[in-house]
């Protein structure tokens, strides 16, 4: 087992956080390395050693809390964590508790991370295609402001996810996009006869700044094309691989001395 890999980011300071590839951990097969997927087909207590070598990577002792994520744009506000069979259905978490750590999970889809350092709120979205175009983004800043946060402080980072040159989509789903505004033709490169490449980050990084985020920090790490460093269900799809892993993005607050 080698150490873990973790991708921070500068827009986020000194704020506890973390995105995390498969690299380190203790996972093998088609999940090997820092699968933290309980959703996945691999050995539960090597899922639960990964989840831990990541919290200790980023906030030692803290309590990793999870949701049931469901491609959504709903949020929860977190005060104190919760078992497996507690987690609600959501996309989001936001929380001003010190020792809590946010995990989002993520294997193509945009992990995203939030914080307004002044005012002690972090969040976390899980923003696939229809998260991302129904608003996850939106509902998080809105969530983090009822507990105090400002929208003109706070930061956001764009963690690793499928990049524009490996997400081919059909004209059905450019169609959506340009419904709902026709400038998201923007997001879309031409691509073979009926199809299209998206910028899914890119998307995510125009909905961060239209809600009136002023720093907005994307890591341009593609997820599709780059095995040996993350997990991808695009990537096994194709390969027609049994199943596959999932990476862990964190964000939390440390104990007030």
């Amino acid at each position: 087992m080698n150490a873990v890999e973790v991708f921070r980011a500068a827009s986020l300071g000194d704020v506890p956080h973390g995105f995390f590839g498969r690299r380190g951990g203790v996972s093998d097969g088609v999940h090997a390395g820092l699968n933290t997927g309980t959703g996945s087909a691999d050995d539960a207590a090597a899922i639960a050693e990964n989840r831990a070598l990541a919290v200790g990577a980023v906030l030692p002792g803290a309590a990793l809390v999870t949701v049931l994520q469901v491609h959504s744009a709903d949020v929860v506000t977190v005060a104190a964590g919760f078992g497996g069979d507690e987690r609600p259905r959501a996309d989001a978490m936001v929380t001003d508790a010190p020792g809590l750590l946010l995990g989002i999970l993520t294997a193509d889809c945009a992990p995203i991370l939030f914080a307004d350092s002044a005012a002690g709120v972090v969040g976390a979205a899980h923003a696939g295609w229809k998260g991302a175009l129904g608003g996850v983004t939106d509902a998080t800043i809105a969530a983090m402001e009822k507990r105090g946060a400002r929208r003109d402080r706070i930061c956001a980072a764009i963690g690793p996810c499928i990049a524009r040159a490996s997400y081919e989509v059909d004209d059905g789903f450019v169609r959506r996009f340009e419904g709902d505004d026709p400038a998201n033709e923007r997001f879309f490169a031409p691509g073979r006869p009926g199809h299209h490449q998206f910028d899914l980050e890119a998307y995510a990084a125009h909905r961060l700044a239209a809600a009136g985020i002023a720093r907005v920090e994307m890591l341009g790490l593609d997820t599709y094309a780059d095995p040996v460093r993350f997990f991808s269900y695009r990537r096994a799809t194709h390969h027609g691989e049994p199943d596959y892993g999932r990476q862990i993005a964190l964000v939390g607050l440390r104990e007030k001395p």
